[in-house]
């Protein structure tokens, strides 16, 4: 069984293949999907989220590899779509399969798996993001204190050819930098 993507791959989400995964899919797929599942009160996309995380973690110091992570950290969701967490805490099999599927992606772009420190800065990066995502959009702190941010997260409407022109964007010059 597959899906076909924006870019008219038959793509096999069940047993990703390295060479089906495109970032011209994944930054259109995210530039159209909402956070939140939907719950925000204006549109705020997956794409929007990628690039704030991407820039939180530059604006950190992080190195190219944690900033390339942080821009592809959801990137599946561009093929299975995403499970709101309460649900996907209860979905072992989804969890196994979203697993797989992301592996897939960081080995494409990173040629490895985050090891654990790169993994708690993406997860730190990630959780900030949403922390002042929530605060903004929901006036919900979902954290007793709120994290330090390094960068200035722009929360407006901005129309997804943009978003997936920017995302597409810093996926490429990040993947430039991480494979030289």
């Amino acid at each position: 069984m597959y899906i076909t993507t924006y870019s008219k791959i038959h793509f096999t989400p069940l047993e990703p293949k390295e060479e089906q995964i495109q970032i011209v899919d994944i930054a259109h797929a995210q530039s159209l999907m909402t956070r939140a599942n939907g719950h925000f009160p204006e549109f705020y996309s997956v794409g929007q989220h990628s690039i704030a995380c991407g820039k939180e973690a530059i604006a950190r110091g992080y190195s190219d590899r944690v900033v390339l992570a942080c821009l592809v950290h959801d990137a599946s969701e561009a093929y299975l779509s995403d499970i709101t967490r309460p649900v996907k805490g209860e979905l072992e099999g989804y969890r196994k399969i979203e697993k797989r599927l992301q592996d897939a992606i960081y080995l494409k772009f990173l040629g490895q798996l985050p090891d654990t420190v790169e993994g708690e800065q993406i997860k730190s990066v990630d959780d900030t993001c949403l922390y002042y995502e929530f605060k903004h959009y929901m006036g919900e702190e979902l954290l007793e204190e709120a994290p330090r941010k390094w960068s200035d997260m722009e929360f407006v409407v901005r129309p997804f050819q943009d978003v997936e022109e920017e995302l597409t964007a810093m996926l490429r010059e990040y993947i430039a930098k991480v494979s030289q």
